[in-house]
């Protein structure tokens, strides 16, 4: 999301790099850019004209900070004013004080609302502990009652619905039973048109009128860019809206409805759906989106779905393993499988600072990652603690066993070998040399569940930077064997905060001894 925005505000920081100071010109310079990228992102023109002003009232007036680098302070203008269009906080639902509470759904045919209905009802239930009831008041539509009824099932919450009732005579009817059942939210999807008209405006409001709703919530589709702002104005003005969930973000690389409707409409974006997964829905905080769509990333965000993602023992054994210097395919499987696990990478990787206007210059087809796992899996436990048995035969095998050419199986074990190099490096150089072999046993022996939190953080990079703790370097490295990435690694990666250069590590090895030789040899080269 927000791919072409960001390279355009990226490009307008450009034009700033080397000034000694801000004044009206390059300014005016630098705000001509940043007004293109926002009505070629289908800004509303009054949104992108008040974002404009804001940015250069901070960066020439009383605001202004001195001192700072000129395009560092530009951004960070920028960034201010994207949090203030778009926020400045983030909206939340409203909590009945007498449940259960009532959520109404909104919105024209196609937005997304039913799965949408479905993936509030999860995180709900999950993150907030609540117990939900959908209602399937969409009547008009073909398959929208069973569509409703398999996505409850698979998520294990109930959905309310009875055969030739009216939409407001079943909101009544579901009221009842939520009350009679300790249902404590109530979620209601109303029927959709493919444009606003008069009779659904009419059937929604008389739902409403049932309903009382606590949240009068609008599915719009982001790639509609302006019809969104368009239809929310439309329903704010006969509904009353409380806040707007923003549908296919994943889907739109230009991102102008969530900059412009809390400007136009006054209602705050709640939450965004950033996928095709029932678990893809995301809430909607200003501060982080306006990081992403300037390439900043989102650590807080990748580090949250870290932790719910990865298992706190898993993390703590690979921890374990990465203390002691030990790397095996084993080890390189489970990463793989826990960095699957938070999502597609794309997803994933547009989390991390300065990978966003990247991402379409990287191949990054989660397919790639099937056919690692199915030459891990296609050799023995044996030959994935002890790669170096791997004769030509059996490679051959392992090959076939996983449908690719033995191409795959050695680009599969020259990346492995680069990634325990780094591993033992980052032992001899990092916590290991400092800790020596006692420091890291009481180390691993007193490690607890902030240790273990500490761990899942460091896969992701931790404080050190992504990819300071060793996953998504290691799997950048795993992607360009396969064809992925520049030079066998994700593009960016230095930007990142990636794995520490040789300048930035004490001396090798290779280096102390060259120099120890030196000193024993005379000037004339000779030993003394």
């Amino acid at each position: 999301m927000f791919e072409s925005l960001t390279r355009r505000l990226q490009s307008a920081v450009e034009t700033l790099r080397g000034v000694r100071r801000l004044d009206e010109e390059n300014v005016a310079e630098g705000l001509r850019s940043v007004r293109q990228a926002l009505l070629e992102a289908d800004v509303h023109y009054k949104v992108a004209g008040d974002l404009v002003e804001r940015v250069r009232g901070a960066c020439l007036g009383e605001q202004a900070m001195a001192g700072v680098d000129p395009s560092q302070q530009f951004i960070h203008a920028v960034h201010a004013a994207l949090v203030e269009v778009m926020g400045p906080e983030g909206g939340r639902l409203t909590t009945a004080k007498t449940p259960p509470s009532v959520i109404l759904l909104a919105g024209l045919q196609g937005a997304g609302k039913t799965t949408t209905a479905a993936k509030l009802a999860k995180h709900l239930a999950t993150k907030q502990g609540r117990r939900p009831l959908l209602v399937a008041a969409d009547t008009r539509r073909p398959a929208a009652v069973e569509q409703l009824k398999v996505l409850g099932e698979r998520i294990g919450v109930p959905v309310f619905h009875l055969p030739d009732r009216t939409p407001a005579q079943l909101t009544t009817l579901a009221l009842e039973e939520a009350r009679t059942s300790g249902r404590d939210v109530v979620l209601i999807d109303t029927a959709g048109r493919l444009h606003v008209d008069q009779e659904m405006m009419d059937e929604v409001a008389a739902v409403a009128e049932k309903a009382r709703p606590d949240d009068t919530l609008l599915v719009v589709d982001a790639m509609t860019g302006q019809d969104a702002v368009t239809s929310s104005e439309a329903f704010h003005a006969r509904l009353a809206l409380t806040g707007v969930i923003l549908t296919k973000m994943d889907g739109d690389a230009r991102g102008g409805a969530a900059l412009s409707l809390k400007a136009v409409t006054g209602c705050p974006v709640l939450f965004i759906g950033a996928g095709e997964g029932i678990d893809d829905l995301d809430p909607f905080q200003p501060e982080r989106m306006a990081g992403r769509i300037l390439g900043m990333g989102d650590v807080v965000g990748l580090v949250e779905k870290a932790s719910e993602q990865i298992d706190s023992a898993e993390a703590q054994d690979s921890f374990e393993r990465m203390v002691k210097g030990s790397f095996t395919m084993e080890d390189m499987l489970a990463q793989l499988r826990m960095v699957r696990r938070m999502g597609p990478m794309k997803k994933v990787l547009g989390m991390m600072p300065g990978m966003g206007s990247m991402l379409d210059q990287v191949d990054l087809d989660d397919r790639r990652f099937d056919r690692l796992e199915a030459l891990c899996l296609s050799m023995t436990p044996r030959e994935r603690i002890q790669p170096e048995v791997l004769d030509a035969g059996r490679r051959r095998r392992i090959a076939s066993g996983a449908g690719q050419g033995v191409g795959a199986v050695n680009d599969l074990l020259k990346s492995f070998k680069s990634m325990r190099k780094v591993m033992k490096q980052m032992n001899k150089t990092g916590m290991g040399a400092r800790m020596g072999m006692k420091g890291k046993k009481a180390a691993l022996k007193g490690l607890s569940a902030p240790g273990a939190g500490a761990a899942m953080d460091g896969l992701l990079g931790g404080q050190g930077g992504l990819g300071a703790g060793g996953a998504m370097p290691d799997l950048g490295g795993l992607l360009g064997g396969m064809g992925g990435g520049a030079g066998g690694g994700l593009p960016g990666q230095a930007a990142t905060g990636g794995l520490p250069g040789r300048s930035a590590t004490r001396k090798s090895g290779k280096d102390r001894k060259r120099k120890q030789k030196g000193k024993r040899r005379g000037k004339g080269g000779r030993r003394r």
